[in-house]
């Protein structure tokens, strides 16, 4: 489990790092619902704060931050529990716990300082937008997508044994 967490708290902690970074940049050089155009027609950095989870579900429950603090800790516990099952030679699955870890985290720290969190990656197809995101919601899709490369892998492992 060392090892595993040598690999695992600088990730996390990096993406933590660089996922605050970027929000308090945007915090405090645009104005809330500010867009500035990167890609005509796809990209924009807009500044928006989410209340809710995902697509901003749940932004207007009464017990939405406790409820979103508790259900990140729990995220925390279980990552911590799901690195001490992968083996040590499992590098993509540490990799993409590490990055879901940070990515959790860093949302975490916006709960808890703000009560919402900091968005401000906006991609679209001219008027058709995806939710805005951040760098800890991208650290969470890259760490999902490796665990889930890891489980392919070892499952087609498994069928050749």
């Amino acid at each position: 489990m060392i090892n595993r967490l040598r690999l695992a708290l600088p990730i996390a902690g990096l993406v933590v790092f660089f996922d605050q970074l970027s929000k308090i940049f945007i915090d405090r050089r645009f104005a809330i619902y500010e867009s500035v155009e990167v890609v005509e027609n796809f990209f924009h950095i807009t500044y928006v704060r989410n209340k809710g989870a995902a697509f901003g579900l749940f932004a207007d429950s009464a017990f939405r931050v406790p409820f979103f603090i508790c259900v990140a800790l729990l995220a925390v516990v279980g990552i911590f529990w799901y690195l001490a099952q992968v083996e040590d030679s499992q590098r993509g699955q540490q990799v993409g716990l590490s990055l879901v870890l940070g990515g959790a985290l860093g949302n975490l720290v916006d709960r808890i300082r703000l009560g919402e969190v900091i968005d401000f990656l906006d991609v679209h197809w001219y008027r058709h937008h995806w939710p805005a995101f951040n760098v800890a919601d991208i650290a969470i899709c890259v760490g999902v997508g490796l665990l889930l490369l890891g489980l392919w892998q070892a499952e087609r492992q498994a069928k050749r044994d």
